[in-house]
């Protein structure tokens, strides 16, 4: 393998409509920096993942008589460590909710542009978390706030305003420029968040975020 091959992003496409599968894959194969392969079921992709690296999973939610959660589950419990992105025809926000605590890096919706997809499907390689804005909106409104209220650690203003950012999928310059501060304030910000949740990554502060601190955001 030379090292062009070894830097591409490795994508296994899991959807069980041929037409919009297999559309995809070619799609995503003609970017230099991606190689693809696909796929049907969850049975099928837990195969692949046994015998190939995956970076990254682009999962529909509606796998007929399956449902794109039990891939994460299964994947999951077989040690994958790889990236899951929900590309979807929609989804409740229930699910999406759902989708996220278990794991989800992201949800893109399929009537996206596939310009867009490919940013997201990077974006999401390097540690971002990029969630569609219908349901941005969805999982900040949902459910009740955390029990314990009075023990939760408070976020400041503008560790609210970076967070939100940060669930935009927005890079630190971008969330910079929209709050007209340095990026190396928000690189404190995000510090400060880490710390005061106690996570190390983007994809876990989301998560952490959604369940525990909704009511701050």
């Amino acid at each position: 393998m030379n090292q062009l091959q070894a830097e591409k992003i490795r994508i296994l496409v899991l959807d069980d409509h041929d037409l919009f599968r297999e559309g995809l894959a070619r799609l995503l194969d003609a970017e230099p920096d991606f190689t693809t392969s696909h796929c049907a079921s969850v049975e099928e992709a837990l195969q692949i993942l046994a015998r190939t690296s995956v970076d990254i999973v682009l999962l529909d939610f509606d796998l007929g008589l399956q449902r794109g959660s039990e891939f994460l589950f299964r994947a999951r419990e077989r040690g994958f460590q790889g990236r899951v992105l929900v590309v979807t025809a929609g989804l409740t926000d229930r699910d999406a909710a759902r989708l996220v605590r278990d794991g989800a890096a992201g949800i893109f919706l399929k009537h996206g542009p596939p310009a867009l997809l490919s940013k997201c499907i990077r974006k999401v390689m390097e540690g971002e978390v990029w969630l569609d804005h219908r349901y941005l909106k969805a999982l900040l409104r949902a459910g009740d706030p955390s029990e314990g209220e009075g023990d939760k650690v408070k976020f400041t203003e503008r560790e609210r305003a970076v967070l939100r950012g940060v669930f935009e999928g927005l890079a630190n310059k971008e969330i910079a420029d929209r709050l007209v501060i340095s990026e190396s304030s928000v690189k404190a910000a995000l510090q400060q968040l880490f710390q005061k949740t106690g996570v190390r990554t983007r994809s876990q502060l989301v998560r952490i975020a959604l369940e525990q601190y909704r009511d701050q955001l």
